[in-house]
């Protein structure tokens, strides 16, 4: 059964896609090993360049200039010509160069949180039709192909397809950070305890137990790369959202 709803919320994105709950075999697991995700809801795209100046304009301790060493890099925004002025971006693609620290306190901001690396591996397993498409070949490719372009940010949000359950950009546009860090780096028990002062987090891997699977491995290789106070052009964020 197709399951895409869209939500509408007066927070800063103004469509969220509730995702139904499931369980599935992520790659830090094994082939007995299921993780059981509760239903909630995800922004159908990432977090925008005019959506975050919006952010900055409100809370200006998370303005480029003002912002603390220990929350962000030197690359902080960067690409932006001022504290509150994105210059030649386009304000609908994706916000980028903006750190974990600084993603998590605007999803905050707007009532919601990041997704945890579940939730954003569970949605992102889905093709346009099936909302486990991990086995086909053509979703695999799809993924590896992004990752040979040199360059695919600057894109407006929205720019690839959307999936069984109504999600766009997950695949294609811009990586994402999520709430927890890097469990295949650490011991199982510091996936759901407690908050680390050096989160790992990325667009979190598709779950997979086939060793061939360069497409998850490659991602977990690149979050195992990061920490929260870290930024990229090519890394954004969206939003998620419990059910009350």
């Amino acid at each position: 059964m197709f399951w895409a709803v869209t939500v509408a919320v007066s927070a800063q994105n103004s469509e969220m896609a509730l995702i139904k709950s499931g369980s599935y075999i992520p790659l830090y697991g094994t082939d007995s090993s299921r993780v059981d995700v509760k239903s909630f809801l995800i922004d159908t795209i990432p977090v925008t360049v005019s959506e975050y100046k919006k952010f900055l304009e409100k809370n200006p301790q998370w303005q480029r200039s003002n912002i603390k060493k220990l929350f962000a890099d030197e690359g902080y925004l960067k690409n932006w010509a001022d504290d509150r002025d994105y210059g030649t971006l386009n304000p609908n693609e994706p916000a980028t160069q903006v750190s974990w620290f600084a993603a998590s306190n605007y999803c905050k901001f707007v009532g919601k949180r990041l997704p945890t690396i579940d939730e954003w591996e569970y949605v992102a397993m889905a093709d346009q039709r099936e909302a486990d498409a991990r086995e086909k070949k053509s979703y695999n490719q799809y993924i590896l192909s992004w990752y040979e372009k040199p360059k695919v940010h600057g894109q407006p949000v929205g720019s690839t397809f959307k999936n069984y359950w109504g999600v766009y950009d997950l695949h294609g546009l811009v990586w994402e950070w999520t709430q927890d860090f890097n469990s295949i780096m650490i011991a199982s028990e510091s996936r759901t305890g407690g908050n680390d002062p050096n989160l790992f987090c990325s667009a979190a891997a598709v779950g997979a137990s086939d060793l061939m699977n360069y497409a998850a491995f490659m991602r977990y290789a690149y979050r195992a790369s990061v920490k929260g106070n870290y930024t990229n052009n090519n890394l954004g964020f969206r939003c998620a959202k419990d059910i009350e």
